[in-house]
């Protein structure tokens, strides 16, 4: 897949224009074919020893290249019509003296690794029960990775496989164990679910009380996101449900107990808007304290202040208090206030100032997610896509023209399409860096271009303009880099950040390590970059355009990348383990198991291998960690389709 030979000596144009003259390619008589075997045997005896076996040999010889040449069209014997027809119907069914002789067909043209999946119809298609399979496969690894932490972690953020402990590295409010609720209710893994939500209903309201600093940005995400798709995706909220395609399991979980917990949780971290002198929140909360305040150096990650109000949107929808909804939404109205660069922002803002910070744009970390949520906040309201929220995704769009004309480029030598940034601002120089974080690019591009439902219905309906037929021919070929950034490692696995060679600015350094990949030249691993932490943006993209394009070379992308996590990152005693060189064989390992590899990378590894009527895209926004939210929709709408 990733390039591993080189194209053989022809092509189909060579074989059928002559340009390739080989023999074995042209068409022959049979009679010149029997004559040349004829001659070619004769040659081996000597012409003065003709004894009479020898003649008999020669005579039946003979005999075999008359019928050859003299026989009718219909078949050997001559005879009435009738005879003829159930001559020909006969040869149909048997093999006769013309199955034997007839030329060799042509042989096709070979694709080498790196061409396969530029052409569907070149794609080898695995049977439905093939990706049955490799779903069930996916479904394993998920219990096996959460065995690990039951095992030697449960309670704390996240696992250390390979010393066989845990660690709180996000507050400590058991991030895993909420973070991958909705996965094992998604794939069934109705022990798992039995097991997380007994821990959350018996502990996690205690460490919410005790526990002190944690990120708003990250809390958010992770623990009151994987809160509430468990409560939508155990049935609690009943005038939204009904779409999801997965079966509700109310017994194992308890929704009243899931609702209670987000809303204790939302009303403390809602004290970071609440005490911010401006719309941009603050950064940091202290749950025992119920207070807020700056990160240290005073500012906050403009991607962290604008990437909340799907969680609070929603809980507002289901408690019945828009609170919520109130706080987290005047930050993208104040957002829609700022000045930006052909609507790209830089990746720092200060709650005190409400302004802006340097100059650095970049669609990676700090960057990423407000783009994201620019267009799933809209896609999410759906009765004010066209009225108060509208502004929403005309920033979007603003924002994808600037990333097109400003951040996108394309490698040398072979053409890689990648986003690069501009650390200084528009008038700086461009860095052609980027990082993995940026591979959730090309979902959001296919879901604004599409708003979720496939390509194919969406030209049949006429829904797509010219700029949204270009977005998305831009998201598969940024998903083909991401893609390649994999592949062009020695592992599998991409590294956190790239570099790529680009006209004029040749970027030097060491590369992927697989010698065999035909875009070794074009990426560039520096030392410090090559970690991977079991990642999801790279298989998001590629769930997101399976679902639009209907493609199978994404489901084929997705279960290389699988298979790589399963040979390099598996701990034999339960968990995953993050790698500290994607480009050295064996890869030294991290001992670090980050909490998205369950709520994330394997969900959508899960999904991208399942059916397109779970968790339909039209009806359901994934949070930033991968959390589904149903689309809010009026009353009357949820009652049209009940």
């Amino acid at each position: 897949m990733s390039g591993g030979s080189a194209p053989l000596p022809y092509s189909m144009r060579d074989v059928d224009g002559g340009a390739y003259n080989n023999a074995k390619f042209r068409q022959r008589s049979r009679l010149k074919m029997a004559t040349q075997a004829l001659i070619s045997k004769s040659s081996h005896y000597q012409c003065g020893k003709f004894t009479l076996g020898k003649f008999l040999s020669l005579l039946m010889v003979s005999g075999l290249v008359y019928l050859l040449v003299h026989k009718s069209s219909e078949g050997f014997v001559s005879g009435e019509l009738h005879d003829k027809v159930q001559s020909r119907n006969a040869s149909k069914d048997s093999p006769n003296i013309r199955t034997f002789w007839r030329k060799l067909p042509r042989l096709p043209p070979r694709l080498p690794p790196n061409e396969m999946y530029k052409n569907s119809s070149a794609l080898h298609q695995s049977p439905p029960s093939e990706w049955t399979s490799r779903q069930k496969k996916v479904k394993e690894a998920f219990e096996h990775a959460w065995s690990g932490y039951r095992n030697h972690a449960m309670g704390y953020d996240e696992l250390m496989p390979l010393s066989h402990r845990g660690v709180d590295g996000l507050g400590g409010l058991g991030a895993t164990v909420v973070d991958s609720l909705d996965t094992a209710i998604i794939m069934g893994a109705d022990d798992v679910v039995s097991e997380a939500s007994k821990w959350i209903e018996d502990n996690l309201m205690k460490k919410i009380n005790e526990k002190g600093q944690v990120n708003l940005f990250e809390t958010t995400i992770r623990v009151l996101g994987g809160l509430l798709s468990a409560y939508h995706l155990s049935g609690g909220d009943q005038a939204g449900g009904g779409d999801s395609g997965i079966p509700v399991t109310p017994k194992k979980t308890n929704p009243d107990r899931l609702l209670e917990v987000s809303k204790d949780l939302a009303d403390r971290l809602l004290l970071a808007f609440t005490s911010s002198p401006t719309a941009i929140p603050y950064s940091d909360v202290v749950l025992r304290d119920r207070s807020a305040h700056a990160s240290p150096d005073g500012l906050s990650s403009t991607s962290e202040a604008t990437t909340l109000q799907l969680e609070f949107s929603y809980l507002s929808r289901i408690s019945g208090d828009p609170k919520y909804d109130l706080e987290a939404m005047k930050v993208l109205e104040h957002m829609r206030t700022l000045p930006t660069v052909e609507g790209l922002v830089p990746i720092y803002i200060s709650p005190y100032s409400g302004q802006f910070s340097g100059e650095n744009i970049r669609l990676g970390s700090r960057g990423d997610s407000y783009y994201e949520y620019l267009l799933k906040v809209w896609v999410q309201q759906e009765n004010y896509r066209n009225t108060s929220l509208k502004y929403l995704f005309e920033m979007y769009t603003e924002a994808m023209r600037g990333v097109k004309h400003l951040l996108v480029r394309k490698t040398t030598p072979n053409g890689l399409v990648f986003v690069g940034e501009l650390p200084h601002g528009r008038n700086g120089a461009f860095s052609p860096k980027m990082d993995h974080l940026v591979c959730f690019l090309p979902g959001t591009l296919a879901l604004g271009a599409t708003k979720g439902i496939t390509k194919k219905k969406a030209l049949e309906s006429n829904l797509l303009t010219k700029e949204d037929i270009e977005n998305l021919q831009l998201a598969e070929d940024l998903a083909k880099t991401c893609v390649e950034m994999y592949f062009v490692t020695s592992t599998g696995l991409a590294p956190e950040i790239a570099y790529f060679h680009i006209e004029g600015n040749p970027e030097g350094g060491p590369d992927g390590g697989n010698k065999s990949s035909e875009y070794i030249n074009d990426i560039t691993i520096k030392p410090l970059d090559r970690h991977n932490l079991l990642r999801p943006e790279a298989v998001e993209s590629l769930f997101v355009l399976h679902r639009i394009t209907e493609d199978p070379k994404y489901r084929e992308w997705g279960w290389q990348i699988f298979k790589a996590f399963e040979k390099y990152t598996k701990v034999d005693s339960g968990g995953y383990t993050s790698l500290d060189d994607v480009t050295s064989l064996p890869p030294p390992r991290r001992d670090k198991m980050e909490t998205f590899f369950l709520g994330e990378t394997l969900k959508y590894l899960y999904l991208l291998f399942g059916e397109s009527n779970v968790l339909p895209l039209d009806k359901y926004v994934f949070n930033t960690e991968a959390h589904p939210l149903p689309v809010i929709r009026s009353a009357a709408q949820v009652s049209d389709t009940v």
